[in-house]
């Protein structure tokens, strides 16, 4: 299987972007991560893109920190669903980059996740789902990470919560 592209502006939103890599290797999905940055490097994202076309990359994930350009760029370069994660920034806490992510003129879609790293987990999450819209045996594998994310909750359910 071709992998998942792990795209991030900087190599600074590695430990946010991160989590997207474990949850894809966690259910058994090859990814590759790349530093591209839209503002500093938008020939090698275009190229990026058109070679992530030709490889036929099933999902791309890209996180951004501030002006977070970078997944809505990559996808205004492609048809592959391009999945966005806002990274943290020090002024505005990833507020920002999640604004600037989710206002995507229409015409060029961007799925937006949560800010930081339980959006990066779900990036993977979700790109494992897409995939496994026509690969059973990923569909299956997810199946079973959400019955072992419901066991671990009715392992606990007997507790007693304060009043």
């Amino acid at each position: 299987m071709v992998p998942v592209l792990i795209l991030m502006g900087s190599q600074s939103d590695w430990p946010v972007m991160q989590k997207a890599a474990e949850m894809l290797e966690s259910l058994g999905i090859e990814w590759q991560a790349k530093v591209v940055s839209a503002h500093r490097t938008p020939d090698l994202l275009k190229l990026t893109m058109e070679q992530a076309e030709q490889d036929g990359v099933p999902v791309v994930i890209a996180g951004a920190g501030g002006a977070a350009h970078l997944p809505g760029m990559l996808a205004a370069f492609t048809a592959i669903p391009v999945f966005g994660v806002p990274v943290p920034s020090k002024q505005l806490k990833g507020f920002d980059s999640l604004l600037s992510i989710v206002q995507m003129p229409k015409g060029v879609a961007v799925g937006t996740l949560a800010i930081g790293d339980a959006g990066a987990g779900n990036a993977g999450l979700l790109a494992a789902q897409v995939i496994g819209s026509f690969d059973s045996d990923v569909r299956n594998r997810v199946h079973e990470f959400r019955k072992a994310q419901r066991e671990k909750v009715m392992a606990n359910s007997d507790l007693e919560l304060p009043k």
